[in-house]
């Protein structure tokens, strides 16, 4: 695991920092931009977090723990995929960090993801992250 690796992405959405941050912790609003992905956790700091779905036709189940969570600020957890092909061990994990910040329109989501196993799964994470969020903003924009 490669924990130099890093994505990141800035997306700006026409939406309260309050109404991002519902959709980045509610299950079923998750499930509507994230490929049907359920998460599943409290959100508190230091709780488990379960992502559960289905990616073509392969059932899978990833997992983490919140590492921080600041309503309408900063959602940190750490991340493990059995996509990766790695062990499932602390060295192995991610770690994936939203910022939100007020700005004149809505609201500027940054998204963080550093530690990969190599080159490629950064650029499949680059496509993914750029998806995500782009159905988040669409979302939102189309529903506040």
């Amino acid at each position: 695991m490669n924990h130099q690796l890093e994505v990141k992405k800035t997306i700006e959405i026409t939406a309260s920092l309050m109404e991002v941050w519902h959709a980045l912790t509610d299950r079923e609003t998750v499930k509507k931009y994230f490929f049907g992905t359920e998460a599943i956790s409290d959100w508190e700091e230091g709780s488990p977090l379960v992502f559960r779905g289905e990616w073509e036709g392969k059932s899978y189940e990833d997992k983490g723990t919140i590492l921080e969570a600041i309503p309408g600020e900063m959602l940190k957890y750490d991340y493990w995929s059995g996509f990766s092909g790695l062990e499932d061990k602390p060295e192995n994990y991610s770690v994936v960090t939203y910022t939100l910040e007020q700005s004149v329109d809505g609201t500027i989501v940054e998204l963080r993801q550093k530690g990969f196993a190599g080159e490629e799964a950064l650029a499949h994470a680059e496509g993914g992250w750029a998806m995500v969020l782009d159905n988040l903003k669409k979302l939102l924009e189309t529903y506040s």
